[in-house]
């Protein structure tokens, strides 16, 4: 995909509380079963069939996906990513907290005892269109979070994805221009489009 071409925009009328807070389920779980049981059962199916024999502690890609931890954005379905492909980290929104470059200054330290020359790994930062996080634009659920959280409110402001070519681009710039992370270290952004399912690039992989 061109990383040339516009990013995906919601088109979905209403306000973005309303496309963000839209979260009546399309499958329910039965009532009489708790949803833990259920992944459990598919655990012991997993197990059975061997599913974790084979896994390897440094990912077989050598990718460590950011993204949102919105259910339809599950990076093992949409990048097709089987058991020790990449490593992933998932938060509200796919952001790039300091906890975030964290773990990538941590994953790189490990990586460069085991590589000692070239590139280690590429970071792929992706954001999505209709972003739960569009809630932090209105005013009034912002104040009620922030003071549920003890957090600034301003601050939180600036996590809302309401344009997520613009939020990634903002993430992957922190990323790279972060000390603690090796120079061996490629970032890239991305947008996944929930509506048709597909990624484009926005930002190609280069050093941090």
């Amino acid at each position: 995909m061109s990383d040339r071409q516009p990013a995906s925009r919601v088109t979905t009328t209403g306000s973005a509380l309303d496309r963000a807070t839209d979260l009546e389920p399309t499958t329910r779980v039965p009532s009489n079963a708790a949803g833990i049981d259920l992944a459990l059962e598919r655990n012991h199916a997993f197990a059975a069939a061997g599913g974790h024999e084979g896994a390897v502690v440094f990912p077989n890609m050598r990718l460590f996906v950011i993204t949102c931890l919105d259910p339809r954005v599950d990076p093992a379905h949409f990048l097709g990513l089987g058991l020790s492909d990449a490593m992933v980290v998932r938060n509200v929104g796919g952001r790039v907290t300091q906890e975030v470059i964290n773990d990538v200054a941590f994953i790189g330290q490990l990586a460069e005892n085991m590589l000692p020359d070239g590139p280690l790994f590429e970071v792929a930062v992706i954001h999505h269109t209709q972003c739960g996080t569009g809630a932090l634009a209105d005013d009034t659920f912002r104040r009620k979070y922030a003071e549920r959280i003890d957090a600034d409110e301003s601050a939180l402001r600036e996590q809302a994805v309401l344009d997520p070519a613009a939020t990634v681009a903002r993430d992957v710039e922190l990323l790279r221009s972060a000390r603690a992370i090796s120079p061996r270290v490629t970032v890239s952004g991305h947008v996944y489009d929930v509506a048709t399912g597909l990624v484009q690039t926005i930002l190609p992989a280069r050093r941090s």
